[in-house]
Formats: structure tokens, C-alpha cells, sequence
């Protein structure tokens, strides 16, 4: 009987162990399907949708006044978007965009002020930069702008090609590549880029208003005046 009684009892203990165990799952289970999704796969044909045209319905105005079709812009203060590295632009979405809990974006524009940009990314979801970001990293960069000053070639160059040893200056080309196509997920395109936008981005960077990349902080703490508006107009100019 004793016996009897005694497997009665671990029975009786086993389902309860059972019994703590299973809300403690589904508890786990309910919040992961609570949890909000991620971003699905990137789509492309909404990016362009919504690059071109907007949502009026969401305050989304169309990406395409200002940095102009296909991400080729005819304004050299907005920057042409075409053919950037889709992970890049994704970033620089997210940066301009303040977050949660936080009244300003870590990108910032002079004075360490926000940039037009910030009330314009601030109605996109995750999912509407990654499809936005896609549908310009397809597209063709059909107006690029140009080099424009021939007595910038040689120091704009050096300073590519080489980079500035005496003052520990490494070359633009080991990051941004030899002809400015960037590297996808880490650096921009800046071949066909407006050089008036690459001087004011390099001065940001410079000054630390721009604070979303350290090293660039650093590469260009070390530049001049001069150094910045000759690199910037030969990148202008490479293909």
C-alpha cells in the first residue's frame, strides 16, 4: 500500500512540474507572436512606387522632388541616389530618422541642427526604407555631375590614389574603390556625385555634426579647406 501511495505521489508531482511548465511555453509562445516583425524582403517595384509618387495617405512626400527620378538629381544639394549601395542608403534612412525616446537623429546637418531630411524619413516604416533603398540601388545613374576645376586634379588625386602619409591621411580609393563605385554594406558611391554635396558632407563630418561614422570623423579632422574641395571634385569626376 505504502508503495502504492508512493508512485501515487511522484505521479501527482510529475504533472505538477508539467503543469508550471507549459503556461511558462505558452507565455513564450504568445510573445514572440506579439513580438512586431522585422522588415520582410526588400521590394523593390513599392520602393519605386513610393519614391516616385509618395503617400499622400501617410505624409510620405515623393522622393523623386527633390533628388529627382531614378535617384538622378538636377540639384547639387540634393544628392543623386541612383546606384548607391542599397544597405547604405538603408543606414543613412535610419539615421535620419530620431529614435524611439530621442528628440534628435544621430545625422545631423550644420550647427547640429536636423537636416530637411528628418521630418521627410520620419513617416517611413523599416519596410518602406528597405524597399526604397532597393529600388534606387537598381537604378542607373544616367546624369552624373563632373569634375570641374583642372587645378584640382593633382591634389584631389594624390590624396585619392595615395592618401597623405605626412599627416597620416589614408587614400579615399582603399574604402570608396579606385573609379568611386563604394563598397556594398559599408561605403558610399561617390563617383557622379555633386561635388558641392561631398564638400559639405566631408565638413560635417570634419566639424562633428555628422556623427555616424568615426573613422570619416577622423580621415577628415585631418584635411584642409583645400584637401576637401580638391578630393571632392575629382571623386565628382571618376567613373
Amino acid at each position: 500500500m505504502k508503495r502504492v501511495l508512493s508512485r501515487m505521489f511522484v505521479a501527482s508531482a510529475t504533472m505538477l512540474g508539467a503543469a508550471v511548465v507549459l503556461p511558462a511555453a505558452l507565455i513564450s509562445t504568445c510573445a514572440a507572436a506579439d513580438a512586431a516583425p522585422g522588415p520582410g524582403k526588400p521590394d523593390a517595384a513599392r520602393g519605386g512606387q513610393l519614391y516616385e509618387q509618395g503617400d499622400a495617405a501617410r505624409n510620405i512626400i515623393a522622393c523623386a522632388s527633390c533628388h529627382g527620378p531614378g535617384g538622378n538629381s538636377a540639384i547639387p544639394a540634393n544628392p543623386n541616389l541612383a546606384a548607391q549601395p542599397h544597405e547604405y542608403l538603408v543606414k543613412q534612412l535610419v539615421d535620419f530618422k530620431p529614435k524611439e525616446g530621442q528628440e534628435l537623429p544621430v545625422r545631423l546637418g550644420p550647427g547640429g541642427t536636423p537636416t530637411v531630411m528628418t521630418p521627410n524619413a520620419a513617416p517611413l516604416t523599416p519596410q518602406d526604407m528597405q524597399n526604397i533603398a532597393l529600388y534606387l540601388s537598381q537604378q542607373q545613374l544616367k546624369e552624373p555631375a563632373s569634375a570641374s576645376r583642372q587645378d584640382f586634379v593633382e591634389l584631389g588625386q594624390r590624396i585619392w590614389r595615395g592618401g597623405l602619409p605626412e599627416r597620416k591621411l589614408p587614400a579615399c580609393a582603399s574604402c570608396h574603390g579606385a573609379n568611386g563605385a563604394g563598397i556594398p554594406a559599408q561605403y558610399p558611391r561617390l563617383s557622379g556625385q555633386f561635388p558641392a554635396y561631398i564638400e559639405e558632407q566631408l565638413k560635417l563630418f570634419r566639424s562633428g555634426d555628422r556623427k555616424t561614422n568615426e573613422p570619416m570623423h577622423a580621415i577628415a579632422d585631418r584635411m584642409s579647406d583645400a584637401d576637401i574641395r580638391a578630393v571632392a571634385d575629382y571623386a565628382a569626376g571618376l567613373r
